[in-house]
C-alpha cells in the first residue's frame, strides 16, 4: 500500500506531451497556426490564412480557415475554441466557442473614415423610380403612415443588398439605400423586395421598435409578403446565391463570421 501512494504522488499532474505543447513557443505563421489547430483537432481544412480584418476575426469558406493574426500569441484554450467554432458538431458548444473568441482582448488600428458616397447622375433615373414605388408600397402596405425618406442608389454597396439608416439629427431625413449591383445581377423585381425590406426597417423605426430581424420585423415581413429573414435566396444568371440584407444598425462592432 505505501509503494502504492508513493507512485501515486510521484506521477506527474500533466501528461508529459500536454505540457510540451503549452510551454512551446507560439506560432509565428500561418503554416504554423494552422499545425497548433491541427493538434488540437482542427478538421476538414486544407489551409489557414492570417487576416487584419477589424471585425472578423474568424472565419471560413471552403476548406480555407481565416484566423485574424492576433490570435497568433492566443493561450492554448482561446485556439481550441476556434477549433470548437470552426468544427463543433452542436450549435451550444460553437456558441460557447464564440463567446470565448470574442472575449480574447486585441489592438485593433483606428477605423479609416471612408469619404462619404455621393448619388451618381446616372443613377437619377434608378432613384426616381424607386421613390415612386417607396409611395406605392407606403399607400398598399402601411396605409400611407410611413414618412418620406431620402433613397439613394449605391455604386460602393458589394457585399449587402441594401440598408436604412435612421435620421441622426433633426434637420436630417433617414435614408434607404439600394445596391446598384444588385439591381443589375439580380433585376427589378428583387430589387423591389429589398426596397420593401427596408421599409419595414422604418416602419419598425418610424413606431418606436428596434431595428432588427427579430420577431416584430418578421410578423411586419409576413404582413406585406416578402422574406422575414436577413438573408434570402437570390437568383442569378450562375444559378441561386445567398445573400445578406443587414440594415445599419444590425452591424456588431466585433463579430465572428461563418461563410459558406
Amino acid at each position: 500500500m505505501l509503494r502504492a501512494l508513493s507512485d501515486l504522488f510521484r506521477r506527474p499532474r500533466h501528461d508529459p506531451a500536454q505540457l510540451v505543447f503549452e510551454l512551446a513557443p507560439p506560432p509565428r505563421s500561418a503554416t504554423e497556426l494552422f499545425g497548433r489547430l491541427r493538434a488540437l483537432g482542427l478538421k476538414g481544412f486544407d489551409s489557414c490564412r492570417l487576416t487584419r480584418n477589424r471585425t472578423v476575426m474568424v472565419s471560413f469558406s471552403g476548406r480555407e480557415l481565416r484566423v485574424h493574426e492576433a490570435f497568433l500569441s492566443a493561450p492554448p484554450e482561446v485556439l481550441g475554441s476556434i477549433v470548437t467554432f470552426a468544427c463543433g458538431r452542436t450549435r451550444a458548444h460553437r456558441a460557447a466557442a464564440r463567446r470565448v473568441i470574442l472575449a480574447y482582448p486585441i489592438e485593433r488600428p483606428p477605423p479609416t473614415r471612408r469619404a462619404k458616397e455621393h448619388a451618381h447622375p446616372n443613377d437619377a433615373g434608378l432613384v426616381r423610380e424607386l421613390e415612386r414605388w417607396h409611395a406605392e408600397y407606403n399607400r398598399q402596405h402601411f396605409g400611407s403612415q410611413l414618412g418620406t425618406v431620402s433613397i439613394r442608389v449605391s455604386r460602393r454597396m458589394k457585399s449587402r443588398l441594401g440598408h436604412y439608416s435612421v435620421a441622426r439629427a433633426a434637420d436630417e431625413r433617414a435614408e434607404i439605400v439600394i445596391s446598384r449591383r444588385h439591381i443589375r445581377r439580380h433585376g427589378w423585381t428583387e430589387a423591389l423586395h429589398t426596397l420593401l425590406h427596408e421599409m419595414v426597417h422604418q416602419w419598425q423605426d418610424e413606431h418606436g421598435h428596434v431595428i432588427d430581424h427579430g420577431p416584430v420585423f418578421r410578423a411586419q415581413a409576413r404582413a406585406v409578403g416578402i422574406t422575414p429573414s436577413a438573408r434570402r435566396l437570390l437568383a442569378t444568371g450562375k444559378g441561386a446565391c445567398e445573400a445578406d440584407m443587414v440594415s445599419t444598425d444590425d452591424t456588431l462592432q466585433l463579430r465572428v463570421a461563418r461563410d459558406g
